[in-house]
């Protein structure tokens, strides 16, 4: 299936892009080449498959949502490269 420039350039104008030339030539031999290619698939027969809303039939095995003891202050700031025993202390970040 072919597609227009005239019809790239509409596409291009609801999107709001500015096209040069080219840019149109070579997007209306893509855009047509996906379309024959949707062509193709559209020749398939689908007759004995059942739709999917995913390609695997995988499950979310999700753990109970419980709440459990935090880590100790302690060893939260164990690994920390510099603290003042209470909390991390980092590089300052904002300028005045």
């Amino acid at each position: 299936m072919k597609i227009s420039e005239k019809e790239v350039l509409h596409i291009a104008k609801l999107a709001r892009l500015e096209l040069t030339d080219e840019e149109v030539e070579t997007f209306a031999h893509q855009m047509g080449d996906i379309l024959t290619y949707m062509d193709k698939l559209n020749e398939v027969d689908t007759t004995d498959v059942e739709p999917l809303s995913h390609v695997h039939d995988m499950v979310n095995r999700l753990r109970e949502d419980k709440a459990e003891p935090s880590i100790s202050r302690e060893d939260a700031l164990k690994n920390a490269p510099e603290t003042d025993g209470t909390f991390f202390k980092v590089p300052r970040v904002i300028k005045e």
